[in-house]
C-alpha cells in the first residue's frame, strides 16, 4: 500500500532529522515553514516507482484485535499510538466509522505494512492481515483467511525475507496447523515460516516456582499446552490437564519418557484443580470457572486476550513478553496493550534471524 508507506517513511525522517518532517504525511505545513527533510521527495519517488528499497530481515504477522484497537496504529492517531492502548472516550464516537472500514478491508483489502523499525542493523516489519479478531472464529470465513496469510508468506518469500513469524490466530491450530498448511503446500520456500511458541513456553516456565510439584493447565492439547506439559513432566511436576478429547491427550502422553507419563493426567473439569495453587491459562477462562481455584493461586497465562482478574485472594501474571533494547531505531508506536510490551512471540521471531539478541 503506498499511501501507508509514505505515510510511515515520510514522518520517520523526523526521528533521524529532528528539525525536519514534523507533519504526519501532508508535507504543505513543512514547506510553508521551510522543514522539509531533502531526502522526502527521493522517498516519494521512490514508492511511487515500486522499487521500495530494502526487504524486511524478518516479518510479524499480525492481525487486528477488535474494531476499538484498530485505532491505536500510527496513521490514524500519532499521539495516542504512542501510549500504551487504554479505552479513551474519543473512540466511542469514531466506532461506527471504524466498522464500516472494517467492512470494506473485509471486502478488498490485502495484508498491508503497519510498523517498522530497526534493531542493530535489522529491519523488522510487521505486516497486518485485514481482518478481525472474531472473524477467525467464523467457519465461512477460514479459507479467506489462509488466503491472505499464503499470499503474505509467497510475497515475503519474492521479496527474500529471512522469517515470517505468525502472530497470534494466523497460527490457530484449527485454522491452518500452526502454519504447517502453507510449508507443506509451499516445500520450496526460502522465507522460514515460524511462531513463537517455543520462547512464549520457556517465558511461562521460568516463571513457575522451583519447587512446584503441581500445576493445572488449561489449553493443554495446544502447541504451546504442549510443550509445557512435556516438560513439566520431565521435571518430575505433575500436570493437571484440562482436555476433553482423550485422543488428544493420549497422544501427547505417549510423547513423554515412559518413567514421566504417570506425571501427566487428564482432568476434564475445573472443579478437579481446585487443590491447585499454580495454574497456567491458555484458554478463556471466565470468572466462574476461575473461583474452582482456592485462595493464594496464581494465573500464569498465555491465552489472548488475557482473563479477567476477578479474584482479590488471587495473583494474575501478564502475558509472556520480553523488551526491546534501548538501542531500536525508528519506533514510533507503543505496542503495550493489555499489560503485554512486546510478545515474547517477536523476540523467537528475532532469535531465529540469528544475529539478533535479546534481554527479558
Amino acid at each position: 500500500m503506498p499511501v501507508v508507506q509514505w505515510i510511515f517513511r515520510y514522518h520517520s525522517l523526523h526521528h533521524t532529522d529532528m528539525g525536519t518532517n514534523f507533519c504526519l504525511f501532508m508535507p504543505l505545513f513543512d514547506a510553508i515553514g521551510m522543514t522539509i527533510n531533502s531526502q522526502s521527495w527521493d522517498i516519494q519517488k521512490e514508492i511511487s516507482s515500486g522499487k521500495n528499497g530494502r526487504a524486511p530481515d524478518f516479518v510479524f504477522l499480525a492481525h487486528v484485535v477488535d474494531v476499538l484497537q484498530a485505532m491505536h496504529v500510527p496513521f490514524v492517531f500519532r499521539s495516542f499510538s504512542s501510549l500504551p492502548f487504554t479505552f479513551m472516550p474519543f473512540l466511542v464516537p469514531m466506532w461506527p466509522s471504524t466498522f464500516v472500514v472494517m467492512l470494506l478491508m473485509w471486502a478488498k483489502s490485502k495484508t498491508f505494512l503497519a510498523t517498522f523499525y530497526i534493531l542493530r542493523n535489522k529491519l523488522h516489519q510487521t505486516w497486518s492481515v485485514p481482518r478481525f479478531g472474531f472473524q477467525y472464529f467464523l467457519p465461512f470465513a477460514k479459507d479467506d483467511i489462509n488466503n491472505q496469510i499464503e499470499e503474505a508468506i509467497l510475497r515475503a518469500d519474492r521479496l527474500g525475507v529471512r522469517v515470517i513469524s505468525l502472530a497470534a490466530l494466523n497460527k490457530n491450530e484449527a485454522l491452518n496447523g500452526g502454519g504447517t498448511l502453507f510449508v507443506k503446500k509451499h516445500p520450496n520456500l526460502k522465507v522460514r515460516v515460524v511462531h513463537g511458541n517455543t520462547l512464549t513456553a520457556a517465558v511461562i516456565l521460568h516463571e513457575l516456582p522451583k519447587d512446584a510439584e503441581e500445576v493445572f493447565l488449561a489449553g493443554a492439547t495446544s502447541k504451546l499446552g504442549r510443550a509445557i506439559a512435556l516438560y513439566l513432566a520431565r521435571r518430575r511436576v505433575r500436570v493437571l490437564m484440562l482436555t476433553q478429547s482423550v485422543e488428544r491427550f493420549k497422544r501427547i502422553q505417549a510423547e513423554a519418557p515412559v518413567d514421566c507419563q504417570k506425571f501427566l493426567v487428564q482432568v476434564t473439569k475445573y472443579q478437579e484443580a481446585n487443590l491447585c495453587k499454580t495454574w497456567i491459562v491458555g484458554k478463556w477462562t471466565t470468572p466462574r470457572e476461575q473461583y474452582w481455584a482456592p485462595p493464594g493461586t496464581h494465573f500464569h497465562q498465555f491465552v489472548v486476550p488475557p482473563i479477567l482478574s476477578i479474584r482479590r485472594d488471587c495473583s494474575y501474571g501478564k502475558l509472556a513478553a520480553m523488551k526491546l533494547p534501548d538501542d531500536v531505531e525508528g519506533l514510533g508506536s507503543c505496542e503495550e496493550a493489555q499489560g503485554l510490551v512486546k510478545e515474547a512471540a517477536r523476540a523467537d521471531e528475532g532469535e531465529k534471524t540469528k544475529g539478533v539478541f535479546w534481554s527479558p
